[in-house]
């Protein structure tokens, strides 16, 4: 094994490092929501907000990061964004007040932000230097990461301790977590300040705004589909279909486990099929997936709640390639790919904010059928636009791209 293969290797486990942690801040995050609800007496519209205004930081601080990755490298700025992400959970952890936490949420979402798009454009990085599909799994790593936040969360509080207390901890914590990882990342190559410096660096990405604007078109569509499933599985099987109230998450968790398992497994897939080919095959198991949801309710008694759960399993499938696909196919045509990336992050995070309330107030005003038919149209706009988009790219090293 020579040197540079070390690099590399040394470099995918940093990469995994950062994932892991970063989907394990937001599982303590999410998971200790109702007690912060509890301790400020929020209700459900300001905790609305305070969700909003963290989503709101996030997408404006993706749009700023793009351009910094490619000035100071994605190495730099993962080596300030990671710890400080994790650092700026203090904030919304010790909100004395509700206008305090309105501040604190928006700092800890552009945190957030930072670290999504340096990750992610480090592990474009490390796959151009393998060359061959490792994105994936990166993705299932913080899925994973955001279990295991959700499952200490629980076990502290059944353990009757704060949750509070260990927002405080973690805070303190996670940063450090993030040095050994940071340090395994790839060196900046002796180039990059020429190759990547400001406008100049914008320049002389292969990334034009209409094939940028292809691939934020599928990025969106996929993330307001997964958002869709996310937020409205579990209300669509107790309201819809009439599951008992213990046996309704069941809706989502198949979801979500279907979409981590293939996350984690799903780069071979497309090392064999290809990025076009891949995606295309993404839009069609999710579009299947919201069809057999959405005829659930036509179907027997006894087979309404299996229907359903096979789609909400085909949809999980199916969306679970398209995020990996995307930024994989943006790094394969080479250049600087912070400010590319960084708005098709911005893209498709947009869909997965604006996306599960736009779709509650078509619900209130019709029905949830009738709104979930939006998602199920989007997750063929999936492969009805990302396909042509990555065809169209140039390629510039040796991950599979062409179908």
């Amino acid at each position: 094994m020579n040197k540079s293969d070390v690099i590399a290797r040394r470099a995918r486990v940093g990469v995994f490092g950062f994932f892991v942690l970063s989907g394990f801040v937001m599982g303590l995050w999410a998971a200790g929501l109702p007690s912060l609800n509890d301790r400020l007496d929020l209700g459900p519209a300001k905790l609305g907000s305070v969700m909003l205004l963290i989503s709101g930081g996030a997408l404006v601080s993706m749009l700023v990061a793009g351009p910094l990755v490619d000035r100071w490298s994605s190495r730099a700025v993962c080596w300030v964004g990671g710890p400080v992400s994790a650092l700026v959970l203090l904030g919304p952890a010790l909100a004395p007040s509700y206008l305090a936490l309105v501040v604190l949420a928006v700092v800890f979402g552009m945190g957030l932000g930072v670290t999504e798009v340096a990750m992610n454009a480090h592990s474009v990085e490390v796959e151009r230097r393998y060359g061959r599909p490792i994105i994936s799994a990166f993705h299932g790593a913080w899925s994973l990461g955001g279990a295991a936040g959700g499952a200490l969360t629980a076990a502290v509080l059944r353990a009757g301790l704060d949750a509070q207390t260990l927002l405080v901890v973690a805070a303190v914590v996670v940063p450090f977590l993030y040095v050994p990882a940071a340090r395994m990342l790839l060196p900046d190559p002796p180039a990059h300040a020429a190759q990547g410096g400001g406008a100049e660096g914008a320049q002389s990405s292969p990334l034009r705004w209409g094939l940028i604007a292809l691939l934020g078109v599928a990025a969106f569509a996929g993330h307001l589909s997964e958002g869709a499933a996310i937020d409205w599985a579990a209300l669509h099987a107790r309201w819809i279909l009439d599951t008992d109230p213990a046996a309704a998450p069941l809706a989502y968790t198949i979801f979500a486990v279907a979409m981590t398992t293939v996350r984690l497994l799903g780069d071979p897939i497309r090392a064999r099929l290809g990025s076009v080919r891949t995606i295309q095959l993404a839009g069609a198991l999710a579009t299947c997936g919201y069809v057999l949801v959405l005829g659930a309710p036509l179907t027997g008694e006894a087979l309404r709640v299996v229907c359903a759960w096979t789609g909400w399993a085909l949809a999980g499938v199916g969306l679970a390639t398209v995020v990996p696909v995307i930024f994989s196919a943006v790094g394969a045509a080479g250049g600087p790919v912070g400010r590319a990336l960084s708005l098709v992050t911005a893209f498709g995070y947009s869909g997965m904010l604006v996306g599960p309330a736009v779709l509650g107030y078509i619900a209130e005003a019709s029905s949830l059928p009738v709104a979930l038919i939006i998602p199920g149209v989007l997750a063929a706009v999936v492969a009805l636009s990302g396909a042509p988009a990555i065809r169209a790219l140039p390629r510039a090293d040796r991950v599979p791209v062409e179908s």
